[in-house]
């Protein structure tokens, strides 16, 4: 399998309330010499996260002893810039499974599936319902339920749906990148070409 199946996951989140977040905040270029999945999530929002001399920055939220889990909150337009899949690399590679935020760019969004980071897209009143949450208890939890899709702040109850593609769904709760898709039904696509005349 490409990654874990997900079906769902009940964490406490990383909340990160910065609007238009783009792929170099997210994985600076410099870093995208690598061509494996791994190591990424050390540079995970690099520039934000450490002083030039690699010391932490405390006032950032990833250096929170805080705040942990395994879903990241953003803000609005989270992913935009370059299309480079290293930024939803850096993020799995952190151990986040989720990123919820009320607009995401379209391709950092595909990117996300392709690897089993679920995009959780919620209305901006929903996103801020999820932000004070956090803000009143920095161990709050949100459960991410993909078979229903729906998100529930479990402190309050509050739960609201979200939308996903069939296909990335299916592919998402089997644990399936496109390639092991293919390869689950090879079977088929064997038999579909030699019955299909050229």
């Amino acid at each position: 399998m490409a990654y874990d199946k997900f079906n769902i996951v009940t964490s406490s989140a990383v909340p990160l309330p910065i609007e238009n977040v783009d792929t170099d905040q997210i994985i600076p270029a410099r870093f995208l010499k690598a061509t494996e999945r791994k190591g990424f999530g050390d540079n995970l929002f690099r520039d934000w996260r450490y002083n030039p001399d690699n010391t932490p920055k405390k006032d950032f939220v990833l250096n929170n002893p805080i705040y942990g889990g395994k879903i990241l909150v953003g803000g609005k337009n989270f992913g935009s810039g370059s299309s480079r899949e290293h930024a939803a690399w850096a993020v799995y590679d952190c151990g986040f499974r989720c990123v919820v935020s009320s607009f995401f760019a379209d391709i950092f969004r595909n990117n996300c599936l392709n690897i089993g980071v679920l995009p959780v897209q919620v209305t901006p009143e929903f996103l801020h319902k999820i932000f004070t949450a956090i803000e009143a208890d920095p161990k709050t939890e949100l459960e991410i339920n993909l078979p229903d899709q729906s998100i529930t702040i479990l402190a309050t109850g509050e739960k609201e749906s979200f939308e996903i593609n069939h296909y990335k769904k299916a592919n998402m709760l089997n644990g399936f990148d496109d390639i092991d898709f293919l390869l689950n039904i090879k079977e088929k696509i064997s038999e579909y070409a030699q019955d299909t005349p050229l």
